[in-house]
Parts: C-alpha cells; structure tokens; sequence
C-alpha cells in the first residue's frame, strides 16, 4: 500500500481497488488521471467537476509533490560514468 502526506493522507494502493493502481484516498479515482487531463488541457476545475470524489487539495498536494520532484536535482548515471 503506498501513502502519502504524513499526517493526511491523499494517495494509496490496493491490490483490491483499480488492480493495484494508485487511487485518491476515499474514491476509485486513479492518481494517473489528473495527469491525463491536464495533459489534454483541461483545467483543475474541469477536472475537479468530473471527479467530485477528488478533494482539490488532495489534487493541489499531489501537483505539489511532482512539482517538488522535478525541482529535485538529479544525477544522470550515465553522465556521472562518462565523466570519470
């Protein structure tokens, strides 16, 4: 089972529930979802109007964590063999 958010949490697994995929807290809503429409460029809202299961903060925390994520420097193992 996958949680997230410490004290609240917003996103979690169950082998039970869409196979296995990471789903909002209290929905059968796939985390992946959110991505999927904003990738084809719906708004939040839109997206928050078609799944009214989804909290916004729960989408808002879940946008936050990638955001954060991506921020993240990263070491490209390949690169760091190449330089030594």
């Amino acid at each position: 089972m996958i949680e997230t958010n410490m004290n609240n949490r917003v996103v979690h697994s169950n082998p039970n529930i869409m196979h296995g995929a990471p789903v909002f807290i209290g929905t059968r809503v796939p985390a992946r979802s959110l991505w999927d429409y904003l990738e084809a460029g719906y708004s939040l809202d839109e997206y928050l109007d078609q799944f009214p299961t989804v909290k916004r903060e729960q989408a808002m925390w879940l946008i936050q964590q990638a955001n954060k994520r991506l921020s993240e420097p990263t070491i490209d193992p390949v690169a760091a063999k190449v330089a030594t």
